[in-house]
């Protein structure tokens, strides 16, 4: 690239882009780091590169074309449930890593939420996504647990 085209960028818009992919980025590290933290098989590189991914395809359509920005948010839908499906393991009769996938689809939205820049949702889908994954694991855990008076 000539020191001329260098110039003529739009900087305005290179800084807006980097600033929405670091910003999906950021919103998944908590919740690739809980995973990580409870070794399960995807974690903190999984979830943040999803989400800027999907935050870059939504930038790559975002001239106002709604047909065009359809056909990403599709192609992102399917995508992103094919790497999630990667994410689950039949063992025997149990089935694992359905709330991996499950949380990667969510992180690819919560990209695609932040291109558009509906940050309210992209909030709200790290934040639950994080309190599901870590607190309602426990409850899963008490749950699943027989208590004193079952095993006699």
């Amino acid at each position: 690239m000539s020191a001329i085209a260098l110039v003529l960028l739009d900087w305005h818009v290179i800084g807006n882009s980097l600033g929405k992919m670091l910003l999906a980025y950021v919103l998944t590290l908590p919740i690739g780091w809980e995973r990580e933290q409870e070794a399960h098989s995807v974690g903190v590189r999984t979830f943040p590169i999803v989400a800027m991914a999907s935050c870059a395809y939504v930038l790559l359509v975002s001239n106002g074309d709604s047909a065009a920005q359809s056909r990403v948010l599709q192609g992102l839908i399917a995508g992103i449930g094919f790497v999630g499906g990667g994410a689950i393991l039949k063992e025997g009769g149990t089935v694992k890593g359905t709330a991996a996938a499950a949380s990667i689809w969510g992180t690819g939205v919560l990209g695609a939420s932040v291109a558009v820049g509906r940050y309210d949702i992209a909030v709200a889908l790290s934040l639950l996504i994080f309190i599901t994954l870590k607190v309602l694991w426990r409850v899963k855990q008490r749950i699943g647990q027989p208590s004193e008076k079952q095993q006699d």
